[in-house]
């Protein structure tokens, strides 16, 4: 860690784990992030649990204004291109007078602010790993394994430091031209998302409305329909 870390909220590990949301309209666009700070969240990356204790993982922080215009042209492209899938237009039409549709609007809505101001984003964080993983089954998940946790990592720490996070990932439809851009090595390395990052506007987050919590989506001893 840094010598000097830098001022934190002073949450619980509940208010933590329950108010670490994907920021993206309450990112504040013209405030930098110090290197010091993403330097300090990615300590707790590394921290993270791996799968069979190998740490592959790598992480590109991208702070450089050229940089990070040339990956938000490829995000907006694939944003397009998400907003025309079938998915996507499914969500759209959902009902709107239903709580479920609301927030579903909210979100579309949110995520299409993120893509209009993605160069704006102060830096970007991308997690990396060796090898390429487009493939489905054990290898895919397993590497997998590794490096979502210490991301989750990553974003946890910035939400006890006053950052906001997302994870994307709708710039890997271009994935091959973002390692070009950032002198990746493509056939070797694979970029697993893209996680904005910066000070958010104000510091108040709430949990999110999970329908049925957890009891809903859980079964004992065997899956329940």
């Amino acid at each position: 860690m840094s010598s000097q870390p830098h001022e934190r909220l002073g949450l619980s590990v509940h208010d933590v784990l329950t108010t670490t949301r994907s920021v993206r309209r309450r990112l504040d666009l013209d405030r930098p992030v110090d290197d010091e700070l993403i330097k300090e969240c990615l300590e707790y990356a590394v921290q993270a649990p791996t799968g069979s204790n190998r740490q592959g993982w790598r992480f590109v922080v991208v702070t450089d204004p050229e940089k990070r215009a040339g990956l938000a042209d490829l995000y907006r492209q694939g944003w397009e291109r998400y907003v025309g899938m079938a998915e996507s237009a499914a969500a759209l039409a959902t009902d709107e007078n239903s709580e479920s549709g609301t927030q579903q609007m909210r979100v579309m809505r949110s995520a299409a602010y993120l893509a209009e101001n993605m160069h704006r984003v102060p830096a970007m964080v991308i997690p990396c790993l060796p090898g390429r993983i487009d493939r489905s089954g054990f290898g895919a998940t397993s590497s997998l394994a590794s490096i979502i946790p210490s991301a989750w990592s990553f974003m946890l720490g910035a939400r006890e430091r006053g950052l906001g996070t997302c994870w994307t990932t709708i710039h890997l439809m271009f994935e091959e031209e973002a390692s070009t851009l950032l002198n990746i090595p493509y056939e070797t390395v694979s970029q697993v998302a893209l996680i904005t990052v910066g000070h958010t506007i104000g510091t108040d987050f709430q949990p999110a409305t999970r329908e049925g919590g957890a009891d809903a989506v859980t079964s004992w001893n065997g899956w329940e329909a």
